[in-house]
């Protein structure tokens, strides 16, 4: 069956009915171009988290076939050729149907190879907020898209991270108010073009009222940027030198960004963000060397002797903790897949939403940081906090 569906004719398989409760509840395939190679995305659904990975044709199909046998029940098949479902039992028994379309009696039905890597290229370019052929002013003074509006072809990996980005700006549209002027600052904006798709995006093509705030400790971008957004104008969108740490230029913010914020820049803003109240938080940490200096335990100590391993465990820590301690503030707090590790290791996201009911989390945080004998900056600036009840 995945021979004779899994290629460019496949609309669409899906994996449910898991075996069990936990992790990935649902798989979404589908072929997609990338690099103009055709390729398979599986979605994998686990709560409220995405996570995508891709796969060649056969790579794929071991994929599909591997997860049939050990997490999942069913499977469903659409395609251009027809459809099937796959039906596994308790004791691993498979059944297989499938219907295939009558090509014969509808020549005119089928799309052509070409016409159908076409599709899947026009429908590529539909997902992206920001899309291809459409100048946009400041991607072009960037240098990411030409006057044409083209996307410059070594400029593709920073128009698809502005577009993920947009993403997670477009799903909590709803928490912002649009009777209202919503402040934004975007902590280290540095070249700010995240900054600048913001202010375009809700601005310009959602018509919202927003106050957008870039902050960074490089003079001569500040300036750069300044001229720009004057240029545009984009009379609400100010740059400033300064340190996250001690900024005070505002007492009220709803929205707190950070992209790439090195180590414990990015504690001080998400310190400042609990403290403003801001109802959003997106956050990209960079750089977290911090637990990485501190973590000992006897019981881990032949993991921690490989430098790699430790340093990577201690920024996932560092990570899961920040998004605990957020939890314990009232935020509903999930953590995403930025963008593809191809393009960066800086690739995950917290994003947090204000929700109000605080998580009563911190016995079991301290309980982690006495086991990894750990003292991260958010948890010290916070400790005054943490003690508050709901």
């Amino acid at each position: 069956m995945l021979d004779a569906f899994i290629n460019q004719q496949l609309n669409q398989m899906i994996l449910s009915n898991p075996s069990e409760k936990e992790g990935v509840q649902k798989v979404r395939i589908r072929p997609l171009l990338l690099k103009n190679s055709l390729m398979y995305q599986a979605e994998e659904l686990a709560g409220s988290q995405a996570f995508h990975k891709n796969f060649t044709q056969e790579e794929v199909k071991d994929y599909v076939e591997a997860l049939l046998q050990t997490r999942f029940r069913q499977g469903e098949l659409l395609s251009e050729l027809g459809n099937a479902t796959v039906l596994v039992g308790k004791k691993g028994t498979m059944t297989v149907k499938t219907k295939r379309k009558m090509m014969a009696a509808e020549p005119d039905t089928m799309p052509a190879p070409d016409e159908r890597l076409e599709k899947l290229q026009h429908n590529r370019s539909k997902r992206y907020v920001l899309e291809e052929g459409t100048p946009v002013p400041f991607l072009v003074e960037l240098g990411v898209m030409t006057a044409e509006g083209r996307i410059v072809r070594t400029r593709y990996d920073k128009f698809r991270q502005i577009n993920r980005f947009l993403e997670f700006i477009e799903d909590i549209l709803p928490r912002l108010d649009k009777s209202r002027e919503t402040t934004i600052i975007d902590f280290g904006c540095g070249k700010s073009y995240l900054t600048f798709a913001m202010y375009y995006y809700l601005h310009v093509l959602k018509g919202y009222p927003i106050r957008i705030i870039g902050l960074d400790l490089k003079k001569e971008v500040i300036a750069h940027c300044n001229r720009l957004a004057e240029q545009y104008g984009y009379d609400k969108l100010k740059f400033y030198h300064g340190d996250i740490a001690s900024y005070e230029g505002v007492d009220h913010v709803d929205m707190v960004v950070t992209l790439h914020a090195c180590d414990t820049a990015t504690d001080y803003a998400l310190d400042k963000a609990v403290r403003w109240g801001a109802k959003v938080i997106l956050s990209v940490p960079c750089c977290q060397h911090e637990l990485n200096r501190q973590m000992e335990n006897d019981l881990l100590k032949p993991v921690f002797q490989y430098g790699l391993i430790k340093e990577r465990m201690a920024a996932l820590y560092t990570d899961a903790l920040r998004a605990e301690l957020l939890e314990a503030q009232g935020y509903r707090t999930q953590i995403l897949e930025f963008i593809d590790m191809e393009h960066t290791p800086k690739n995950i996201l917290i994003r947090a939403v204000l929700e109000g009911r605080k998580k009563d989390n911190q016995a079991e945080i301290r309980k982690i940081l006495e086991f990894l004998q750990i003292q991260p900056t958010l948890y010290r600036l916070l400790e005054d906090r943490l003690s508050e009840k709901n």
